[in-house]
């Protein structure tokens, strides 16, 4: 069960995601097509500012509201915590006062004689004044009836005076006096004051009933039996804003529900308490420590129309207030509490902050993906515009490439003919003169093709069709080759041309010789056309062998230890930052201790005229040269170093050189390559296509003695020497020489002397040469003189002298100097004859008798190939078309092999290759042998024929049935490697 949730959670998630890509990848083209217009983006954007200005506005309000709202909370508890206090405290104050009422019906009126005179009420009211924290004095008036108001003057021992006449004209404080006041008008009853506290006692025998204020409040206070308050009114003496609260003192036998009548009837006095408003407020107001943040109004609203002012000023400049409303205890009289901040509200900064932020943020995220939106479509259409591009330069690259295998065919076409009958020409009766003109004419055409072939590798090189081969070689035999291609221009300029291979190199290695030659071709090339004087010495060592090697590595380069004497750039710094001397490179997966790759090291070095720093940057550019004059003075194109380059990274390995104006250059590359098994069939097939090693059985137990001062050039020589099977030993001038050969411990068969060291001393020379020929052994030692060129005036000299030593003109290749040291010593070579006459009897015993078809639509191609062929003894067949080469290779025939044209018109070579193998194909399944001549199998070997080397891939070939490849015009080494897979030799 939970293996199958699983799946299916599985199948879910991968449907999820991939409809979440697909929407994505649609909403990614919808962005970036052209169908969405510019325009529709910015006026969304637009739409989105608008939207986003109209939530900052909103968000703003509704901040300010909740600001004001809460401000509005906060002033109201304030407002309303002021008013409980306020009024909490008159209540205490009404309590105390009516606590009093009590006491003065107690004590005066129920006792006779009263206990209470005025003398004790002041002491007690002052006493008790903390208890009434809000009044600022308290008095006590008696009821007098008119018929007692005589007699209580009397006892009084004062008159009963008047209140209304101060009312109407009020006296400061410190002009007033109760004695001066009127007496109090004739009437039913009187109230006057009898006991007072001390802060009011100058309302003594004030009569306040005949007060506008008091008269009602005390009449009020008698029929309710509660606490009546007045209207705020100017107090006597103070003038100051206050209010009397007023309590009825009655008999004791007063019943609780008595009527208004009966309390009438029962009232002995008037309690009554001063309150000072304003100064009563302030002083509770201090105690708050938020006082000066608030603004406090008292106001009586017994009349709503016509509110008095009891407390504050009424100016604030904040437009909200709080109303708060105070219960003083008398029902009819209505007060109120307004409550103001002091100052006006702050900015609501969180709320600017907020709304500013809830529109510069989506204002960015909009700016961010209207600028994305149009990135993204700017990109795209970029894109398409790249990719419209990117098909044109391609297509224009398989054209160029397509064109230049075509003008190379058709130029490779006509050259071939030119070779091919050339070829033909040299082995015809000719005198010397006319055999020069054509091997003059040959190598003109060769250079041609050389450089068609170069134009075409950097074609294939920039079309990514070039490929590597992997077969056996030996890179000795390469050298070999490559210094006989060079020998006669080095002489001409009188170059010391040299190359050298360690010991450590194995002598067969699997790789693609034809390029490792062309590399080491360029590099040679570019030395010896651009050097006039000195040497061109090529190297080659194993790359483990030069890092850890003292004599490699170490060995300073001085004048004395170069091949010439010539100073020459530092080899080192050519192979500056090659991976392959580094931990991280090829060197640790190429090491020695694993014996299938090899990692060869090949260095090029010269004494020419070094490359200028400013041109060292574009060296292997294609096409550049160092400058103009280069081309027209040295000729060439300027794609060599760039074709090696490439081929070089091919071969896993690296290049690098290092240059130092009029003094020289070195070019060092590395290459990897399999390390191959000489004792394979395919070892002794490649040592027949390559140039075999000299025959070593004629110089065996021979042992040469070299005189050479310079070390490396002495190297060189006994490399060569070593290679036929000579013993070397090497001593550095002539008198060593003597010594030496006269020593008779080793027999000295030949001596081979640098030509620097014989004409250093002619008379030295002479003195060598006759005491070479007293040995005791019986016979002397063969001489020969080594020289750079053969056109050398003392070498001609010495030549024409039978007493003098053998010319041997370098560069030394072993071939050639196993010829030249078979004929002077007089010994034969019991092995085969030379490569080239090798080559043509092995290929006459593969072709002779053979019948070979020839398809080719140029009728010159034809008669080429026809000639080669015939040359070697093999019947041959000619055919212009494919349609004429599948009429012709219909079993049954005779042919025993087939030369295909691949570019011929209406139908090429692979086409017609094709259908042979289907008719073929169908013949071996379908149709009784015992008709073909019991043949059991029919499969006529196929090889194309091509000028083209770009589209004459062994791939290709294979894909279409062939079974090989030989370019035209037809070369001995390669028309033999093709052969001997399908004959074999009788």
């Amino acid at each position: 069960m939970k293996g199958g949730f699983g799946k299916m959670g599985l199948k879910w998630w991968e449907k999820i995601s991939g409809s979440g890509s697909r929407t994505y990848q649609h909403c990614y083209q919808y962005i970036g097509s052209k169908g969405v217009k510019r325009q529709m983006w910015w006026n969304l954007y637009r739409a989105w500012i608008v939207f986003w200005i109209g939530v900052s506005v909103f968000i703003y309000f509704y901040m300010s509201f909740q600001d004001a709202e809460k401000r509005k909370e906060t002033l109201a508890s304030m407002c309303d915590e002021r008013a409980r206090m306020l009024q909490d405290q008159f209540n205490v104050s009404m309590n105390h006062i009516q606590a009093m009422s009590i006491l003065i019906s107690t004590f005066h009126h129920s006792k006779n004689p009263s206990t209470i005179d005025q003398r004790t009420f002041a002491r007690y009211t002052d006493r008790t004044a903390f208890e009434r924290p809000l009044t600022s004095g308290v008095a006590y008036a008696v009821r007098v009836l008119q018929s007692e108001r005589e007699q209580f003057e009397k006892q009084q021992g004062w008159t009963i005076k008047r209140m209304d006449t101060v009312e109407q004209n009020p006296v400061h404080k410190d002009d007033y006096a109760p004695e001066k006041l009127e007496p109090s008008p004739i009437q039913e009853e009187y109230a006057p004051v009898i006991f007072a506290q001390d802060t009011v006692s100058h309302v003594i025998s004030v009569d306040v009933l005949s007060g506008k204020e008091d008269r009602g409040n005390v009449l009020r206070a008698r029929e309710s039996g509660k606490a009546v308050l007045t209207a705020p009114f100017r107090l006597l003496k103070t003038n100051r804003l206050g209010v009397i609260l007023t309590f009825a003192v009655y008999k004791k036998d007063l019943p609780s529900n008595a009527t208004p009548n009966e309390r009438i009837q029962a009232t002995d006095g008037y309690l009554g308490g001063v309150f000072h408003v304003e100064s009563l407020v302030d002083k509770l107001l201090q105690q708050l420590a938020s006082k000066q943040t608030v603004n406090v109004d008292v106001y009586d609203t017994t009349n709503h129309t016509h509110p008095i002012a009891m407390y504050g000023s009424n100016v604030s400049r904040d437009a909200f207030y709080h109303v708060s409303s105070l219960n003083f205890g008398d029902p009819f009289r209505k007060h109120e509490m307004h409550c103001r901040f002091k100052q006006k509200p702050p900015w609501p900064l969180l709320a600017i902050a907020a709304s500013i932020g809830a529109f510069l943020i989506p204002l960015l995220i909009g700016q961010i993906s209207y600028a994305t939106v149009i990135q993204i479509a700017k990109v795209e259409e970029d894109y398409r515009q790249m990719m419209e591009l990117k098909e044109r330069a391609e297509a224009a690259d398989v054209a160029k490439s397509q064109f230049l295998a075509t003008v190379s065919h058709e130029i490779r076409t006509p050259m071939n003919g030119v070779l091919g009958m050339l070829h033909m020409l040299m082995d015809t009766d000719l005198d010397v003169t006319q055999q020069e003109y054509v091997r003059t004419a040959q190598d003109s055409g060769k250079s041609l093709v050389s450089l068609i072939n170069e134009v075409l590798d950097q074609a294939k090189i920039e079309f990514g069709k070039l490929e590597l081969e992997a077969v056996l070689f030996d890179v000795r035999a390469i050298l070999d080759d490559v210094l006989s291609l060079f020998s006669e221009k080095s002489q001409a300029k009188g170059l010391e041309l040299a190359v050298f291979v360690s010991d450590q190199v194995p002598e067969l290695l699997i790789g693609d010789p034809g390029r490792f030659r062309q590399i080491i071709t360029n590099l040679m090339g570019n030395s010896i056309k651009f050097t006039d004087k000195g040497h061109v010495f090529v190297t080659i060592h194993l790359v483990e062998e030069v890092v850890h090697s003292v004599e490699v590595d170490k060995e300073p380069n001085s004048d004395k230890n170069t091949l010439s004497g010539f100073p020459v750039a530092d080899i080192r710094k050519s192979w500056e930052g090659f991976k392959a001397f580094s931990q991280e490179g090829p060197l640790g997966s190429f090491s020695s201790s694993s014996s299938d790759f090899i990692n060869l090291i090949v260095s090029v070095e010269d004494t020419g005229e070094g490359i200028p720093l400013e041109a060292q940057s574009r060296i292997f550019t294609p096409f550049m040269q160092v400058n103009p004059s280069i081309s027209r003075k040295h000729g060439g194109t300027g794609i060599g170093l760039s074709i090696s380059k490439c081929l070089v990274g091919l071969m896993n390995g690296e290049i690098g050189f290092v240059s130092t104006p009029k003094i020289g250059s070195t070019f060092t590359f590395t290459a990897v390559f399999t390390n191959g098994l000489p004792s394979s069939n395919e070892c002794k097939i490649q040592q027949i296509s390559n140039q075999p090693q000299p025959a070593s059985s004629a110089f065996e137990g021979m042992t040469a003695l070299v005189i050479d001062p310079r070390t490396v050039r002495a190297k060189v020589s006994r490399y060569h020497i070593q290679r036929l099977g000579i013993h070397v030993e090497i001593v550095s001038d002539l008198n060593q020489g003597l010594s030496t050969i006269g020593n008779g411990s080793i027999v000295t068969n030949m001596v081979l002397i640098e030509e620097a060291v014989w004409d250093r001393d002619s008379g030295m020379s002479s003195h060598f040469v006759k005491n070479t020929r007293k040995v005791d052994n019986g016979v002397p030692p063969k001489l020969f003189i080594l020289v750079n060129s053969s056109n050398s005036s003392k070498a001609s000299s010495v030549a024409s002298d039978v007493h003098y030593p053998t010319v041997i003109t370098k560069p030394l290749r072993a071939s050639m100097l196993a010829v030249t040291l078979q004929r002077a010593m007089g010994v034969r070579n019991k092995s085969t004859p030379p490569n080239r006459e090798l080559q043509s009897l092995s290929l006459r015993q593969l072709l002779l008798g053979r019948k070979i078809l020839i398809v080719d639509d140029n009728s010159v191609n034809r008669a080429v190939a026809a000639g080669a062929l015939k040359k070697y003894g093999a019947a041959v067949v000619c055919v212009s078309s494919g349609q004429d080469a599948i009429s012709s290779l219909t079993p049954p025939h005779q042919f025993d092999a087939c030369f295909m044209d691949i570019q011929m018109p209406e139908m090429d070579g692979f086409e017609a290759t094709r259908r042979i193998r289907e008719m073929e194909h169908n013949v071996n399944r379908e149709v009784s042998m015992d008709g073909f001549e019991n043949v059991s199998n029919w499969h006529v070997p196929i090889l194309a024929m091509t000028a083209d080397v770009i589209q004459a891939t062994h791939e290709e070939c294979l894909r279409y049935g062939m079974d090989g490849y030989v370019s035209k015009p037809f070369e001995a080494e390669q028309l033999y490697r093709e052969v001997s897979r399908f004959f074999p030799s009788s």
